[in-house]
């Protein structure tokens, strides 16, 4: 069995009052890039972080977190595009042309949301949603402006699919030429209240893998925002997928608050538990058939 790919999803737009240990500036994530790498993993997804935990979408915000994963790594780089906390097709991939022209700061990956979903959070205690508003729009005018856009500048999306409807939009998008050979595909699972992606269970994930093009070249993994994705994580492991996990995406307070090393530790330790083991930054540019990267 090809050799496990961990991803660890950092920070998204978690704060602090259920994990103190999520990072928000750029020290504090090029810390975590550091813990992460040496516990497995060879992909960092993150957001930028105003010191108060909000969001922050210029290009500085960007290149210096970059900067210091770089100093201290070489994992693979991928940055968000601000999903619901900035609008307009331009503004939300301005960044990612600009951090490609320069190859210290070139992203790997770029986040590419296959479709639109609802995130609003349901309080079953209350019988109530929490937000009412929460709708992720991608139109797909947008979408194929966010390909064309990661195919010039020579940037690999991370094509987020949240419910089948989203794996099935993958068959056009191969069809018009906009993914590449192999496409990292992340499914996204949801959990406590949250109905925008299919559950981390059996079921949830038989929802999405079944609905893969079939003669494609994709190489996919889980995530669950929120959820505990270690159930649906083995089962991907045994599946011949990748996984995507980080307290960005869900706090693990019934492991104690983790920091994203020990969660990503805890996903190598199944790996080898069951015969697979963890692919290097330099040997997950292979699988996802990237060039060598030198720092």
């Amino acid at each position: 069995m090809k050799k496990l790919i961990i991803e660890a999803r950092v920070n998204e737009y978690a704060m602090r009052d259920e994990n103190p240990n999520v990072p928000w500036s750029a020290q504090e994530i090029a810390h975590d890039a550091a813990e992460v790498a040496e516990a497995g993993a060879s992909i960092l997804h993150f957001h930028p972080r105003k010191l108060d935990g909000s969001p922050a979408h210029g290009y500085d915000d960007y290149s210096k977190v970059i900067a210091a994963i770089r100093n201290v790594s070489d994992l693979l780089v991928h940055p968000t595009l601000g999903q619901i906390t900035i609008q307009g097709t331009e503004s939300r991939v301005a960044h990612i042309p600009r951090l490609a022209a320069d190859p210290r700061l070139k992203p790997e990956l770029a986040s590419l949301d296959l479709g639109s979903t609802n995130i609003d959070r349901y309080d079953a205690t209350r019988k109530s949603f929490v937000t009412d508003e929460k709708s992720y729009i991608n139109t797909t005018g947008t979408l194929i402006e966010f390909a064309k856009t990661f195919i010039n500048c020579g940037v690999r999306p991370a094509v987020a699919c949240w419910s089948a409807p989203f794996v099935r939009t993958l068959e056009p998008f191969f069809d018009m030429g906009l993914l590449p050979n192999p496409t990292w595909v992340v499914f996204v699972h949801t959990d406590n209240g949250v109905m925008g992606g299919h559950p981390p269970s059996p079921a949830g994930l038989r929802a999405f893998h079944d609905f893969l093009p079939k003669d494609r070249p994709v190489e996919w993994t889980v995530c669950s925002k929120p959820g505990n994705l270690f159930p649906t994580a083995a089962q991907a492991i045994q599946m011949g997928g990748h996984v995507s996990i980080g307290i960005g995406d869900n706090p693990y307070c019934e492991l104690g608050s983790p920091t994203n090393a020990e969660l990503v530790r805890r996903v190598a330790e199944i790996a080898k538990a069951y015969g697979r083991e963890v692919a290097t930054p330099q040997e997950t540019r292979q699988i996802l058939g990237m060039a060598p990267h030198f720092i």
